[in-house]
């Protein structure tokens, strides 16, 4: 099994968030690479069993500019084998709470297997860490039922 993480991140919101779902991925015994968008290569995708997706939200909940070209990688690409996952990072003070994460949640729901979703009010905090976990399972769980 191949899992991967791959998230942006201004504030350092994300990357904290990212970093907690990696360790808990890896307690788990899946072995998980951890890649910032910029080191990502696209192409790679149909090469995981799991990939989960992590980004904040830009504007008034639009997707950040250099998230993109992976979204429209996942479109064209042949991963409905992917069990997927999305999460972010934002601040409910806008009217679209962690708008990017519904963008992509909608967009991966049609072209892979969407496991979950996991929105975070700024930073982590401890109670979101069984959030994670949760998070964590349910991509372990869903990759189960379609293997």
């Amino acid at each position: 099994m191949k899992a991967a993480i791959i998230y942006s991140s201004v504030t350092g919101n994300t990357s904290t968030l990212a970093e907690i779902i990696h360790e808990k991925m890896e307690q788990r015994d899946i072995k998980t690479d951890l890649f910032t968008i910029d080191q990502f290569q696209n192409h790679s995708l149909k090469d995981y069993d799991i990939i989960a997706v992590g980004t904040y939200s830009w504007d008034n909940g639009d997707l950040p500019l250099e998230m993109e070209e992976l979204f429209e990688q996942f479109e064209t690409e042949d991963v409905d084998h992917v069990t997927t996952g999305v999460f972010g990072t934002g601040d409910s003070f806008y009217p679209y709470f962690c708008g990017a994460v519904d963008l992509l949640k909608d967009m991966l729901f049609v072209h892979t297997h969407l496991a979950v979703t996991l929105k975070v009010e700024l930073m982590p905090q401890d109670d979101d860490l069984t959030r994670c976990d949760k998070f964590c399972d349910r991509l372990v769980r869903e990759l189960a039922v379609v293997s």
